[in-house]
């Protein structure tokens, strides 16, 4: 194995980690889910190369890959705001180098390292460490209905909208999650399990990413930044979506196992456990349950089934984006 290879599966094992797996995967199962995101990967860049030749452009933009995760209003709201701090941060290191001021003093900040990996909740904290002096700018979509007109309504400080709301609920749901994952550790696991939130499988590797991606191949076009750190948000979200699956499944399947075994007249009951004895050790989650998240994952939503019943229920399925 190069080592190229070994440092992105461990990426993901940090990134399962965090998302409720155990610190130690199987082999097999990293190898799955490294496949899968690569293919979602090209999925994305095969169809964002679709978009912009029907626009007339020879090169993707950022639009193209949002347009992608439209249907997800919370997603794409966690991905707004951050790009919106994204540049906040940028628009500071500028400053500063006017301004005199060290602008590496920023990009060794640990909370904006965060935020470039993947947690756009983290670069709040990036801005505060910087003295708030840049307003949040709000990212527009060409496909939205203010973008129809030339003149714009002015922004409330008080006024969210449906996305907003969608993503601060989801956003408190996952914080519930990481609170649940992380009660019972010690201080060392909880620092191990906060510096596992900043796995990234574009933060300071954007060549590689370009290489394992298949840049060049895939698109001719020559990303740029911002669709290179858009493309290691959306991986971090695709291994977390598959690992919180796949747990859901090996639940599931444990408990089938549990009633089975209830239903044998007592011929396979669990065996009792001490007094004193500490938890339960978890076990891992395997391939065949990555294998059936994914399919779930997979499956046809009601509209798109709707759709395609309608138009005499054949044509090709495409590969669906988790």
């Amino acid at each position: 194995m190069s080592a190229e290879k070994a440092k992105y599966r461990l990426e993901i094992q940090q990134m399962m980690f965090v998302s409720g797996e155990t610190g130690e995967p199987s082999h097999s199962t990293t190898l799955l889910i490294e496949e899968i995101v690569r293919s979602q990967v090209i999925e994305m860049l095969l169809q964002c190369t679709q978009l912009a030749h029907r626009r007339g452009s020879r090169t993707i933009s950022t639009d193209d890959l949002i347009f992608l995760i439209r249907h997800d209003r919370a997603k794409v709201s966690r991905l707004r705001t951050y790009l919106s701090w994204k540049d906040v941060r940028k628009t500071a290191k500028e400053n500063d180098k006017e301004g005199g001021g060290d602008p590496t003093d920023l990009l060794d900040d640990p909370t904006t390292t965060a935020a470039a990996a993947g947690g756009p909740g983290a670069a709040v904290s990036a801005v505060d460490a910087v003295g708030k002096r840049q307003k949040k700018s709000k990212i527009g979509l060409p496909w939205e209905v203010s973008s129809y007109f030339s003149e714009q309504v002015p922004e409330r400080e008080d006024d969210e909208d449906e996305d907003e709301v969608e993503a601060n609920f989801a956003t408190l749901q996952r914080l519930k999650n990481a609170d649940e994952r992380t009660r019972g550790m010690t201080k060392d696991e909880y620092v191990h399990w906060s510096e596992c939130r900043q796995a990234s499988f574009t933060f300071r590797k954007g060549k590689r990413f370009r290489e394992w991606a298949g840049f060049g191949t895939v698109t001719e076009a020559k990303p740029n930044d911002d669709i290179v750190d858009i493309l290691g948000f959306l991986t971090f979200e695709i291994v977390q979506t598959l690992t919180e699956e796949a747990l859901r499944v090996k639940e599931a399947e444990e408990k089938v196992k549990a009633q089975s075994g209830a239903g044998l007249g007592g011929r396979k009951r669990k065996r009792e456990r001490g007094l004193f004895a500490g938890e339960e050790e978890r076990t891992p989650v395997e391939a065949r349950h990555v294998e059936e998240a994914f399919r779930r994952l997979q499956a046809a939503r009601p509209k798109v089934r709707a759709m395609r019943n309608f138009a005499g229920g054949g044509g090709r399925t495409r590969l669906g984006l988790v």
